[in-house]
């Protein structure tokens, strides 16, 4: 049986240096409360390289003290465990408590660049916001959050990490027993639009300036004297989701529930449910069961994040000025530059997949025009750029790519209006296919593969699978010999057409 309550570790035995800031804030932003214990933790998976980098000693995360850590069942010196307290509109539809329903908060830390990093143990037990859940984590789940959130650092997209992966020695029930596992999250906060919006509904403008200066001296501690903070931070916010919602669509990345407790304002992708990459590229694309009206479709994100990032800045309101209405028409004008600013950021983005060193007038059609052929063509999203970085200026090698087209004419007109603007460009094809090939992955987290991984490592144990997949997608942008067929689109047969949140 589990013990009753976790031990708390003294000295050293932990090796956790945690300096925290956000359990100094007034308790109700959180509920103070330690992990529930769980029965036999057991150690899968460590990143060892990200261990380093917030100064913890991988040798002992490996040993079995790390595991009781890492499983919740010892508390380090200086940890001060707590869940958050937020609200949100989920589905569109408002919740006016959400919380961390099976996440405990351990602390922060200061990584070797400065950095402040949360620990955070997801799947570690019930607390006031699990609204009749149970607290845990079935390992599937968290098995994927690993796999896809560190595929999303590897390619330089801003996002949570994960530390390690234990199982529990226990089962959870979902709609069968299923082993349990818990995940260390690390991230720069897990401040969430949802957080301010918990403070706006209560009307509590205390507790709202405090969660801004508190954001500010985090994440944007350049805006402390600027004229009016609050709706320099709203800027701040919008900037770097606009840039956020670029790069998720240049790899072909569906979050699949982009709730407004589901969007960090420190401009990083946080809360990996039921998300998945495209293999054949169409804007309405869904994959995650619970979004049956495709809110959350590949092609809306843009537009989703801009209404997110509305609600943010009605929370705002009463500290950008005391007149409601000069406070209106400050964040309105914040606001209305998003769509600008997104653009901007995915036409940079996809110029540069495509080859383009120089952005001018033309391109967006050049860009769109792509998109839209590889829509009529059904065509692999991936490969069709990753090949297309294989291309030259002259005709007449384009078999591999047009492979990918069920029609491939609109590709050859595509083509041909490609070359002419090459022909404008000064790289010559070795430097621009070597630049196509730093943005155009090879491998992506393909959603067979990882369902193929995980079945192995949650129904037979092996984990093999998920080792070889992690490996290849440390390095996604480098082709790698012999790894032919994490680049390969699922079969008909192989084809995973639904994702679960897995709570």
């Amino acid at each position: 049986m589990a013990e009753a309550a976790p031990q708390h570790a003294t000295g050293d035995q932990a090796g956790f240096p945690f300096d925290n800031t956000y359990a100094r804030l007034p308790e109700r932003f959180f509920t103070k409360l330690d992990p529930t214990p769980v029965q036999a933790p057991r150690l899968l998976l460590l990143n060892e390289e990200l261990a380093r980098e917030l100064n913890l000693d991988p040798a002992f995360l490996r040993s079995e003290a790390g595991a009781q850590v890492l499983g919740g069942n010892t508390i380090p010196e200086g940890a001060e465990p707590l869940a958050m307290a937020y609200a949100g509109h989920q589905f569109g539809g408002w919740v006016p408590q959400l919380g961390d329903g099976r996440a405990i908060l351990l602390g922060e830390v200061v990584d070797r660049d400065g950095g402040r990093r949360d620990i955070q143990l997801k799947g570690s037990g019930p607390t006031p916001y699990s609204r009749m859940g149970d607290g845990r984590a079935a390992l599937g789940p968290v098995l994927r959050e690993y796999i896809v959130s560190e595929a999303m650092a590897a390619f330089g997209i801003p996002t949570t990490r994960s530390l390690a992966v234990v199982t529990t020695g226990e089962a959870v029930f979902r709609e069968r027993a299923l082993p349990g596992g818990i995940l260390t999250r690390v991230a720069r906060s897990h401040i969430r639009v949802g957080t301010f919006q918990f403070f706006a509904a209560r009307r509590d403008t205390d507790a709202l300036r405090l969660l801004a200066d508190h954001v500010i001296e985090r994440h944007y501690p350049e805006l402390r004297q600027a004229e009016n903070p609050y709706s320099a931070l709203l800027d701040a916010v919008v900037g770097r989701q606009a840039a956020l919602i670029a790069a998720w669509m240049s790899v072909g990345f569906i979050h699949g529930v982009m709730n407004t407790d589901n969007m960090s304002v420190a401009g990083d992708t946080i809360d990996y449910g039921p998300c998945a990459f495209m293999d054949t590229y169409h804007p309405g694309t869904v994959y995650s069961s619970i979004d049956h009206g495709g809110r959350y479709a590949y092609g809306n994100q843009p537009g989703i994040a801009h209404w997110n990032l509305a609600c943010l800045a009605q929370c705002l309101l009463p500290l950008i000025d005391d007149s409601e209405e000069k406070a209106l028409a400050i964040a309105q004008e914040v606001i209305n530059t998003f769509p600008d600013r997104y653009r901007a950021a995915h036409t940079e983005r996809f110029a540069a997949k495509i080859g383009l060193e120089t952005v001018r007038e033309g391109d967006v059609d050049l860009i769109d025009g792509l998109l839209t052929a590889m829509e009529e063509g059904k065509a692999d999203f991936t490969l069709t750029f990753r090949r297309l970085s294989d291309l030259t200026r002259r005709r007449g090698e384009d078999a591999a790519v047009r492979a990918l087209f069920e029609e491939p004419g609109a590709f050859d007109a595509w083509a041909a209006t490609w070359r002419a603007r090459l022909a404008e460009e000064k790289r010559d094809d070795a430097a621009r296919q070597a630049a196509m090939r730093s943005v155009n992955p090879a491998y992506i987290p393909r959603n067979h593969q990882v369902e193929a991984a995980l079945n192995a490592a949650v129904e037979s144990g092996d984990v093999a699978p998920l080792h070889d997949l992690r490996a290849v997608l440390q390095t996604p942008f480098v082709t790698q010999p012999g790894q032919e067929r994490y680049e390969a689109p699922p079969m008909p047969e192989e084809e995973v057409k639904a994702t679960f949140c897995g709570t």
